[in-house]
């Protein structure tokens, strides 16, 4: 499946890292998806946690057991991964995420980063440093307190509004980082079904300062599946593979069926008929949804500020158009824009539009070509 010999980072509680070698945490999240890199041929494999196997971890890690706690995770995931492929470049790293030691943990050009750290700050500072490095990178957002696997998403940090830790992290980005989207995220849409439990004297039981004190239940399935999903986008991502995630947002039946009507009235004012038409509702649902997420082609890829991040998307003032003329009325060519770029667009193409750039008219192509691929076009 993998197109090279891959090497791979993983920071088991304070961040991960892939390059053909991902890097990583390595508690519940972090131990599922180095595990299941190691099994799908990542041949090197960074692991970078600072923390120790416990007995309240076997729940939920995927390979240590009883002889192991105690052990540091990294060296727990080191032993075993060895026993299963031998042939495998294991480099464990017992350290937690610094800025200090961001040159060790990221050093090397890691293809990719798997960050499955709970401290908040440790973790805007792993991202920050990967997006500052160009570093490919996915985070995992909270599995303890959920229970429900049909509610996991990957979204981008930019749509991140429903589950906590990933607001709060979106908004540390922006405010320290101006980093407003371009992270991957995968999180729970369910809301966490009971609170954090406190202990008592917590300062006794603080392994690192400023970490959190407290007990989150966790269901043990539920950090494996959160392990998996992350491993299965950061595999498809290598294999130049990509999987179009199912986006986090609202649009009502109306909405759909007021952009096939519109659709139907422009296809009938500029070419005179509808016979080009190929879509039905069906087809009108994914490309609004899945293809363009409720929003403006033109504001996906140029990024423009305001862009709607909230459940619910407005589409009063969308209409599907062809990008290209000559083409058909397809799933494969139709782009959701405003009436505005939409007229500049077919009056003269890609090029009309105001501030249009290479990267916009690439990044419609793209999409365009997803769909070709999800649909056997090509």
């Amino acid at each position: 499946m993998l197109p090279k010999p891959l090497q791979l980072s993983t920071l088991l509680s304070s961040g991960s890292c892939l390059k053909g070698n991902p890097m990583l945490p390595l508690q519940g999240v972090g131990s599922h998806a180095a595990h299941m890199f190691l099994r799908s041929g990542v041949g090197k494999l960074r692991l970078v946690d600072f923390d120790q196997v416990s007995v309240s971890s076997l729940n939920r890690h995927a390979v240590a057991t009883r002889e192991d706690v105690g052990m540091p995770k990294v060296q727990c995931l080191k032993d075993h991964f060895l026993k299963t492929l031998p042939e495998a470049e294991v480099e464990a790293i017992n350290a937690m995420y610094t800025e200090a030691a961001e040159e060790q943990l990221l050093g090397g050009k890691p293809d990719y980063v798997l960050d499955a750290i709970d401290n908040i700050d440790t973790k805007v500072a792993l991202l920050a440093a990967c997006h500052k490095r160009g570093i490919p990178v996915l985070s995992s957002a909270g599995a303890g307190s959920r229970a429900d696997p049909t509610r996991l998403r990957i979204a981008d940090i930019a749509e991140c509004s429903s589950d906590k830790l990933s607001r709060s992290v979106r908004y540390r980005l922006r405010r320290e980082h101006n980093i407003t989207r371009g992270i991957q995220v995968v999180l729970s849409l369910e809301k966490p079904r009971v609170k954090l439990l406190q202990i008592d004297n917590p300062s006794d039981h603080q392994i690192v300062p400023g970490f959190r004190v407290g007990i989150v239940p966790v269901l043990g399935t539920m950090p494996s599946i959160f392990g998996m999903a992350a491993a299965s986008h950061i595999l498809c991502q290598l294999a130049e593979q990509p999987f179009n995630p199912e986006p986090i947002m609202e649009i009502t039946v109306p909405q759909y069926e007021t952009q096939m009507s519109r659709l139907l009235e422009r296809e009938e004012t500029k070419f005179g008929n509808t016979d080009s038409v190929t879509m039905d509702y069906n087809d009108v649902v994914y490309v609004v949804r899945d293809v363009w997420r409720g929003v403006s082609a033109h504001a996906l890829g140029v990024q423009e500020p305001g862009l709607q991040r909230g459940f619910n998307r407005s589409t009063a003032k969308l209409v599907l158009t062809r990008w290209n003329a000559s083409k058909p009325a397809g799933i494969d060519n139709l782009v959701l824009m405003s009436f505005e770029q939409a007229d500049q667009h077919d009056e003269g193409g890609a090029a009309a539009h105001q501030c249009s750039t290479d990267a916009y008219r690439n990044y419609v192509e793209q999409r365009l070509e997803l769909v070709r691929t999800e649909y056997g076009f090509t």
